[in-house]
C-alpha cells in the first residue's frame, strides 16, 4: 500500500472599513510626514481554500478558473506571488470566495484576498504566522511584486482586526495598536455605523495613482487627515464615541480634494442627504468614487437616514474583533 498525504486547509479574512485618515498611508507621503489611519474590521469576509491535489497540477478558482503546469503561468498575479512567496510550486487547487464582490468595494477586498491567501499557503506548509508577517508580506506582494499604487492600511487591517490605530513611517516603520474598547463602548459605536451600497464599482488604481501624484500639492489636506485620525483615536480610548463621527465628517473635505476620482455629485448628494437626516458623519470608504457609503449615525436618526438613502441597499455590518484566521486545517494520510 502507497501513502499520500492530504492537506485542506481554509482562512477566514475580514474586509475593512477606513474610518479615517486614508490616504496618509500612502508611502509617497508617511515616508517623509508620517501616517495615520483609524480602522476597524466588518463581519464579512473572504475566505480562501488550499487543497491538495493528487497530481502536480494547479488549478485555481475564482470568477474564472485557470489549470495551470507552473506557478509562473498563473495569470492571478495575487495567487502566483502569494505561491512564489511561501514556497508552494504544484499540486494545489485554490479557491477564493467573497461575502462581497472583489472588484471596487472600496473595503479593501484585494488586501484581504492577499494576507488570506499567505496565511493559508504557509499554514499548508505547517508554518505558522504572526499577524505582522502577515501584512508586511502581504504589502511586498501588492505593493512592491505587483506595482499597486495602494497604500497599507488594509493589509494590517486584515491581518491584525479588531480598531487598529495604525501609523506609518516616518520612514518605513509601521505601529499598529489595536483599540479595546468596554464592550458597552464596542457594541453603541458598531450600532451607529452604517454601510449603504453606491452602486457603483471601480478600480481605486486610477484614484489611488492620481493622489500619488498629487501628495506634493495636498500636504495641508494629508495632514489634517492624520491628525483627524489621531482625534478619532485618541477620543475612543477616554470613552468619547462621538469623535469618530466628527472626525469622519471634517475628514470628508480634506479626503474628496485629494484627486478628482474621490468623489462625484451621485455620492456628494448621499453625503449631504445622509447629514441632513442627522448623521454625524459620512464618507465613501476606500479610495473613493464609488463602493461603499459609510455612515456615523445615532441610533434616534437612523430611519430619517434609511428613508432619505432609500435608492441604496444597505449591508448591516458588525465590528470583528479577530484578524485573519484557520478556521480548518486538516492533515491526514490516505491510504491506497
Amino acid at each position: 500500500m502507497a501513502r499520500q498525504a492530504s492537506i485542506v486547509i481554509i482562512t477566514q479574512t475580514p474586509l475593512r472599513i477606513g474610518l479615517v485618515g486614508g490616504g496618509t498611508d500612502l508611502p509617497g507621503y508617511y515616508a517623509e510626514h508620517g501616517g495615520r489611519v483609524l480602522n476597524a474590521a466588518i463581519d464579512k469576509y473572504v475566505y480562501v481554500v488550499v487543497k491538495q491535489r493528487f497530481d502536480d497540477e494547479i488549478y485555481v478558482n475564482y470568477s474564472r478558473k485557470e489549470i495551470v503546469s507552473r506557478v509562473e503561468d498563473l495569470d492571478h498575479e495575487l495567487v502566483r506571488e502569494a505561491m512564489r512567496m511561501t514556497g508552494v510550486r504544484s499540486g494545489v487547487e485554490i479557491t477564493t470566495l467573497a461575502d462581497i464582490p472583489s472588484a471596487g468595494s472600496g473595503l479593501g477586498s484585494s488586501s484581504s484576498v492577499t494576507v488570506g491567501l499567505l496565511h493559508a499557503l504557509y499554514a499548508y506548509r505547517g508554518r505558522q504566522v504572526t499577524a505582522e508577517e502577515l501584512a508586511e508580506r502581504a504589502c511586498a506582494i501588492e505593493i512592491d511584486r505587483c506595482g499597486k499604487p495602494i497604500g497599507k492600511q488594509d493589509q494590517y487591517a486584515a491581518a491584525f482586526g479588531g480598531l487598529c490605530d495604525l501609523r506609518f513611517g516616518p520612514g518605513d516603520a509601521v505601529g499598529v495598536e489595536q483599540i479595546d474598547l468596554p464592550r458597552a463602548d464596542w457594541r453603541k459605536l458598531q450600532d451607529e455605523l452604517m454601510l449603504f451600497f453606491t452602486g457603483i464599482t471601480r478600480s481605486a488604481d486610477t484614484i489611488l495613482g492620481e493622489q500619488n501624484a498629487n501628495v506634493g500639492s495636498r500636504l495641508a489636506q494629508l495632514g489634517q487627515l492624520r491628525d483627524l485620525a489621531g482625534e478619532a483615536a485618541d477620543g475612543l480610548r477616554h470613552g468619547d464615541l462621538s469623535a469618530v463621527g466628527i472626525a469622519l465628517r471634517k475628514s470628508w473635505e480634506a479626503k474628496r480634494a485629494l484627486a478628482s476620482g474621490v468623489s462625484n455629485r451621485q455620492i456628494d448628494e448621499a453625503v449631504d442627504t445622509a447629514l441632513a437626516a442627522g448623521a454625524s458623519g459620512a464618507k465613501v470608504t476606500g479610495a473613493g468614487g464609488g463602493g461603499f457609503l459609510l455612515v456615523t449615525c445615532p441610533l434616534e436618526h437612523q430611519r430619517a437616514v434609511r428613508d432619505r438613502l432609500a435608492g441604496m441597499t444597505e449591508l448591516p455590518i458588525k465590528l470583528e474583533r479577530l484578524g485573519s484566521r484557520v478556521i480548518l486545517n486538516v492533515h491526514h494520510d490516505i491510504w491506497s
